[in-house]
């Protein structure tokens, strides 16, 4: 299995990718709306997304944001998709990307990396746990919805 940074090349393979971690927060399948999203996001550079293939399989993504810590001056980045194959699952490659977003947050000097997950998503929390990612009991989180 190889981990990298995806670029322009790997469309196709992430937007599938991207599209099934939609659907799995129960959104509607969107192949296309799914490329346009990705497509913008690798040309403008406004998003990091790494990418795991094993041989020519896209098997797994992750996607990260930056954002800045006001309090503390630096850096931080957002970790807002992660997302596994099914067939590609209990492999390690969720570990991988993780670890991948973990020395690309060091390497830009970054304070930190967030995260968010569904409450009833068991295993992801483990992993994240597993991993050093704590649950934030300080602060709690809010949302405007801008429909």
């Amino acid at each position: 299995m190889e981990i990298y940074q995806a670029t322009i090349v790997d469309l196709e393979g992430v937007s599938n990718l991207f599209n099934l971690y939609r659907m799995f927060y129960e959104q509607t399948s969107d192949i296309e709306g799914a490329k346009n999203y990705i497509k913008e996001r690798l040309e403008r550079k406004d998003s990091v997304i790494f990418v795991v293939k094993d041989k020519q399989k896209y098997v797994g993504f992750t996607q990260l944001y930056p954002t800045f810590s006001s309090i503390s001056m630096k850096r931080a980045w957002i970790l807002n998709d992660l997302y596994v194959d099914e067939e590609a699952r209990k492999q390690g490659i969720g570990e991988m990307l993780l670890h991948k977003a973990e020395e690309h947050a060091i390497k830009t000097g970054a304070k930190s990396i967030s995260l968010s997950t569904a409450p009833d998503n068991d295993s992801a929390q483990k992993l994240y746990e597993k991993n050093g990612y704590k649950q934030d009991t300080e602060f709690l989180h809010y949302e405007l919805s801008l429909n």
